[in-house]
């Protein structure tokens, strides 16, 4: 009874034509899907993925006509998406200073290079150097991103609490994650940021949560974070329920 990596993830967006122009056309996703919330039919479920829609290569939308995220704990702050080397860094760097998307530089962080950015809502997204522990990649031939710098999937997902003693129980003693290491949190070097693994580890297996006492509790909103699910056999799902 193993969760194996990150399933999918899903956001919020107050703008579905707008959304489908940045992870299309700025990012080169491929929209696999296009349906409604299951429990709000009047919203469109959008779903965008690597050439196949793989599994742990979702980022999903929900459209609600709603304010912008009030950023704070209690929420999933960052999304990281999984990219090929250093100059796949730089190639991207490029673009978004090219179409104006709003970045950081790449720096390293957690033994990894990034390059952090938001989309138009301020959906705070990264890209990672994880040519180290590579799944296989399934490019989209019809992206305009070249086969060699695209987006091969998500991960590490990084949340926030204000306390670490009950999140640290119910991901080892519930769901069965490891954690490994911690690191300065990126903008509030007083706190760390906890990295707990899943399966065999590596960036599309891991959950990094930073603890942060002093910020407010979020507030749901357009540019933040719906949930975040997780992989497993398909054996255990009877172990589970």
């Amino acid at each position: 009874m193993q969760l194996t990596g990150i399933h999918h993830l899903t956001a919020v967006t107050g703008n579905a034509p707008a959304n489908h122009a940045f992870y299309t056309q700025t990012l080169g996703l491929r929209l696999v899907k296009k349906t409604v919330n299951q429990d709000d039919v009047s919203a469109y479920h959008l779903f965008y993925a690597d050439g196949r829609g793989s599994p742990g290569t979702d980022i999903t939308f929900f459209d609600w006509p709603v304010e912008r995220e009030q950023r704070g704990t209690h929420s999933i702050t960052r999304t990281g998406m999984r990219v090929s080397g250093a100059d796949t860094l730089a190639w991207w760097k490029q673009r978004f200073q090219d179409l104006g998307v709003t970045h950081s530089d790449i720096v390293e962080r957690d033994g990894r290079l990034i390059l952090d950015f938001e989309d138009f809502e301020g959906q705070r997204l990264s890209l990672i150097d994880d040519s180290g522990h590579e799944e296989a990649s399934h490019p989209w031939e019809r992206s305009p991103v070249p086969a060699e710098h695209q987006i091969r999937g998500l991960g590490p997902i990084t949340i926030s609490v204000p306390e670490l003693d009950y999140m640290e129980l119910v991901l080892t003693k519930i769901m069965g994650m490891t954690r490994v290491r911690d690191y300065a949190t990126p903008g509030n070097e007083e706190t760390h940021t906890y990295v707990y693994q899943m399966g065999h580890g590596g960036a599309a297996a891991e959950l990094h949560v930073s603890v942060e006492p002093n910020l407010p509790i979020a507030q749901p909103g357009a540019g933040g974070v719906h949930h975040v699910a997780f992989r497993i056999p398909d054996a255990d799902y009877q172990a589970w329920a």
